[in-house]
C-alpha cells in the first residue's frame, strides 16, 4: 500500500496550516532566497558546533558573510547530513541549482533574477501546496502598516491574528495598543479587557483570519491569578466565539535558553497539559488547536484529542519536525485518533523551505499511513484507491477546513 498513498500523496495539494511566510505585498517582511535559507535559525545553532567563531562576531557579520559562512562550514567543510541542513540542498536540487560547489555564486544569481510575484507560485508548486496560513501580529509596527493599506486578500495566503505579545509579554506591550486608541491599563483593570476584545474584534476585521494564535512557554498554567488568565477567558475566548474562529495554542518553549543564539536561543520544555484539559472543559464553545513542542507530552496531548472534539491535534513542531520523531507522533495518532487530525505544517519562516518540509512529511506519511492500510488489509478490510484519496484530503485538507469553519 506504500506505493499507492505515496501516488495520491504526491497528486494532493496540502494547505499547509501554519508558516510564518507573507504575501508578496508585505514586501521585505516576507523572506526568501539562498542568504536567508542559509541563515535560518536552525542552522545558526548548528554552526557554532562546527566553528570557534563566537556568536558576538557571528552578529557582526552582513547577512552575506553570515550565510557564506555557513555554508562553507556545514556544506563544504562538513557533510550536511542533518535535518535542516539537507532541507537546503533538498531545495536547490529541486530549484535546479548545484548543491556540492564552494561558493554561492550561481545559487545567488539565480535568486536575483526571480520575481516574488510570481517566484512563490513556482515555489508552491514545487511543494504541493495549495496555500499557505501565515502570523500576523497585530502590534508588529511594520507589519500593522501593511494591513493599515488595504491591500486585497491574496487566495495563497490566508490570515492569522498573533496573540503573543497581547498575552505573553502584557508589561511591555499595553502602551502600543493605547497608541492605537484603545483605553487599557498597566494592570489590565478597568476597561481593559472589553478593550482587548474590541482590539482583536476590529483586527480580526481587517485580517479575515482563520484562527487566533499565541506560543506559550513550558510553564503555562490555567487558571492562574495572572493577566494572561484574564484576557483569555474574559477577551480573547469570548472574541473567537463571536467570531467563530479557533484558538490555537502551541505550548511548551523554554525562552532564551541561550540569549547569545537570538532567535535560535529557544529550548524546550515538559509542559503541564491540565491547563489544556480545563480549557477544553470549561469553554465547550471554543475550539482549540493544540501542538506541544515536547516529546513527552504528545500520548497525552492524543488522550485528551479522545475526551473533548473542541481539540484539534495539529503538527510536529521545531524540534520535533524530524522524521524519527514524526513517525512516531503520527503513528501514535493514527492508532488512538484514526484520520482526525492535522499530521504536519510547515512552520516555514523562509518561502522555499515548504518545498524540502512537505517533501520530507509526504515520505513519512507513505510509510505511516501505507502500515495502518496494510494492517487493516491483513485484518480483513480491503482499501481502495478513493478511500486513500479521502484519508488523504481529510488529514491534509478538509480536517482543517471543517475545525476553522466550525462545520
Amino acid at each position: 500500500m506504500e506505493t499507492l498513498v505515496s501516488e495520491v500523496l504526491a497528486s494532493t495539494q496540502i494547505l499547509d496550516i501554519h508558516t510564518h511566510l507573507f504575501a508578496p505585498h508585505f514586501g521585505s517582511i516576507g523572506l526568501w532566497g539562498i542568504d536567508e535559507l542559509l541563515t535560518y535559525h536552525y542552522l545558526e545553532a548548528e554552526v557554532f558546533r562546527f566553528t570557534s567563531m563566537r556568536p558576538a562576531e557571528y552578529w557582526s557579520l552582513t547577512k552575506q558573510q553570515q550565510a557564506d559562512h555557513i555554508w562553507k562550514t556545514l556544506f563544504v567543510e562538513n557533510t550536511p547530513l542533518s535535518e535542516a541542513t539537507r532541507g537546503v540542498v533538498a531545495v536547490l536540487q529541486a530549484l535546479g541549482l548545484e548543491t556540492n560547489s564552494n561558493t554561492l555564486t550561481t545559487q545567488r544569481a539565480f535568486f536575483r533574477e526571480q520575481k516574488i510575484d510570481e517566484y512563490f507560485k513556482k515555489v508552491f508548486q514545487l511543494a504541493g501546496i495549495s496555500a499557505v496560513v501565515m502570523t500576523n501580529d497585530p502590534l508588529d509596527p511594520a507589519e500593522a502598516a501593511v494591513w493599515e493599506q488595504g491591500h486585497p486578500a491574496n487566495p495563497y495566503f490566508r490570515a492569522v491574528l498573533r496573540l503573543d505579545r497581547i498575552l505573553n509579554d502584557w508589561n511591555k506591550n499595553y502602551e502600543a495598543m493605547a497608541k492605537q486608541g484603545y483605553k487599557v491599563e498597566k494592570d489590565c483593570t478597568g476597561s481593559s479587557q472589553a478593550e482587548v476584545r474590541r482590539f482583536v474584534i476590529n483586527w480580526a476585521a481587517k485580517m479575515n483570519p482563520v484562527y487566533m494564535a499565541v506560543s506559550l512557554e513550558d510553564t503555562f498554567l490555567y487558571p492562574v491569578e495572572d493577566v494572561r488568565t484574564k484576557l483569555l477567558a474574559h477577551a480573547i475566548l469570548p472574541a473567537c466565539r463571536e467570531l467563530g474562529i479557533p484558538l490555537s495554542l502551541m505550548i511548551g518553549v523554554r525562552r532564551q535558553v541561550n540569549p547569545a543564539l537570538r532567535l535560535g536561543g529557544d529550548g524546550v520544555g515538559l509542559a503541564d497539559l491540565r491547563a489544556v484539559e480545563v480549557l477544553c472543559r470549561e469553554f465547550p464553545d471554543n475550539r482549540f488547536l493544540i501542538s506541544v513542542l515536547s516529546r513527552e507530552n504528545q500520548h497525552e496531548l492524543v488522550v485528551y484529542a479522545r475526551k473533548f472534539a473542541n481539540l484539534m491535534p495539529f503538527g510536529c513542531w521545531w524540534f520535533l519536525n524530524n522524521p524519527s520523531i514524526v513517525e512516531e507522533m503520527t503513528r501514535e495518532r493514527m492508532e488512538m485518533l484514526g484520520p482526525s487530525f492535522i499530521p504536519q505544517h510547515s512552520d516555514a519562516r523562509i518561502l522555499e523551505q515548504v518545498i524540502y518540509k512537505w517533501r520530507n512529511t509526504r515520505r513519512i506519511m507513505s510509510q505511516v499511513l501505507g502500515k495502518s492500510y496494510d494492517l487493516l488489509e491483513e485484518d480483513g478490510r480491503r482499501v481502495t484507491r478513493d478511500q486513500v484519496k479521502r484519508d488523504i484530503t481529510m488529514l491534509f485538507q478538509t480536517n482543517f477546513e471543517r475545525f476553522v469553519s466550525g462545520k
